[in-house]
């Protein structure tokens, strides 16, 4: 099935997305890959305001190439979930709704996203220009020192990707195979 989602999202928005659907994504979503994690513990730890509100956020681990002359950003493929997951339940439990990446996920964050409704979405890896091609507007909105892993907030249009982790508790990563050895 196929679901066209506005951000920022609601957990009655995502409810209805199931392990498998297609998803077209717009709005705005947010760049974090592995040293913006950190940094944003270290503001909550210290009690100071992240970058980016997260209720509701959708977070894209990216860190782009960069853009040539008449782009809006370089080459965006996902980069792999899993070094996310210490960090990703407290985001989830503090409204973060969809991660997009690549790659299985632990059973924190799993156990997260059913509890609090959220989901975790799939890039095409290898395909970081059509990702590319969704975006329509970047900002960098915190730590620039960062270089690529800096935090950047994109304008995206109708970015294809496909739920992996539901707000039911299904994994593409563990149904999809299931389903082949089925079929066979």
């Amino acid at each position: 099935m196929e679901h066209r989602l506005t951000t920022p999202c609601t957990r009655e928005a995502l409810a209805a997305l199931r392990a498998g659907d297609t998803v077209l994504l717009s709005g705005a979503i947010y760049t974090a890959r592995d040293a913006a994690h950190k940094r944003m513990m270290e503001c909550l730890d210290k009690g100071e305001p992240l970058p980016f509100p997260l209720e509701g956020s959708a977070v894209y681990y990216v860190g782009p190439t960069p853009e040539q002359p008449g782009q809006v950003i370089g080459s965006a493929g996902p980069t792999t979930s899993g070094r996310m997951d210490p960090y990703s339940p407290r985001l989830i439990a503090l409204g973060q709704r969809v991660m997009i990446g690549k790659g299985a996920r632990d059973k924190a964050v799993k156990e997260a996203l059913q509890k609090e409704g959220g989901v975790y979405l799939a890039a095409l890896g290898g395909a970081g220009a059509l990702m590319a091609a969704c975006v329509k507007e970047l900002e960098v909105i915190a730590w620039p020192d960062l270089g690529c892993e800096a935090v950047r907030r994109l304008a995206v249009e109708d970015m294809p990707l496909t739920v992996v982790l539901d707000p039911a508790g299904g994994d593409l990563y563990e149904s999809g195979p299931a389903a082949y050895l089925a079929a066979r």
